[in-house]
């Protein structure tokens, strides 16, 4: 996959019961529904928690049958995973792959760093967080659910990145990709545990599209030949 294809069905086909056939549902019908499926298990692994949510009680809120989760996502931990890749989507599906993109590099890790910021400072995400590191000591599936989702996901797309040769050619040899990964990927974060273990204020676009760049700049000044 490109990391960030979102998932926009109910813009692509507005569902319209009056117009639908007999039969099998279109394809955008039930692209539209696997949606509506992944968006009634985000809400209740934040309402309840995810050990206390079971496929029954998703199925009910969805309106689909247990066994159709299993079918598309192989059960609890797969659907979970789906959903973290959509809110991601949400985020990134606009940006261009860092594969390809061309654009000067601090431009490049300034469009990632304002996504990244805006996705770990969500609401959403952070009670993510918070649950995935409550529960993940008790469910191993779930921590390399959350893994492979989310953190897993920004790593490759970043070691990609600096594992090209025009790119890599521009930072310190001393340094191996991986590093650069990690290294960029801390100053993105700033004061996390302050992040998950408090509210944190909401700052305006402006403000954080600053703070984005002081932490794009200290990267580069200290990782850059």
């Amino acid at each position: 996959m490109s990391d960030e294809q979102a998932i926009e069905s109910s813009h692509r086909c507005p569902l319209d019961p009056g117009t639908r056939g007999a039969g099998r549902p279109r394809a955008c019908d039930a692209e539209a529904r696997t949606q509506e499926l992944i968006n009634s298990a985000g809400e209740l692994f934040l309402e309840k928690g995810y050990a206390k949510v079971s496929l029954e009680m998703i199925a009910r809120r969805a309106r689909v049958a247990v066994r159709t989760i299993y079918v598309k996502f192989g059960g609890k931990s797969g659907l979970f995973r789906e959903v973290l890749l959509s809110g991601r989507n949400a985020y990134f599906a606009t940006m261009e792959d860092l594969g390809t993109n061309r654009r000067p590099i601090r431009e490049v890790l300034i469009d990632f760093g304002v996504r990244i910021h805006d996705m770990l400072s969500s609401p959403t995400a952070i009670q993510l967080y918070r649950m995935v590191i409550a529960e993940a000591h008790r469910d191993p599936e779930l921590a390399e659910a959350f893994y492979e989702a989310g953190p897993r996901q920004t790593r490759d797309a970043l070691s990609r990145y600096f594992t090209r040769p025009d790119v890599r050619s521009q930072f310190r040899a001393d340094i191996p990709p991986e590093q650069l990964t990690i290294h960029l990927i801390n100053c993105l974060m700033g004061d996390h545990l302050k992040r998950y273990l408090f509210n944190p204020q909401a700052g305006g676009e402006r403000e954080d599209a600053l703070l984005v760049e002081q932490r794009v700049d200290l990267f580069l000044r200290g990782a850059q030949s």
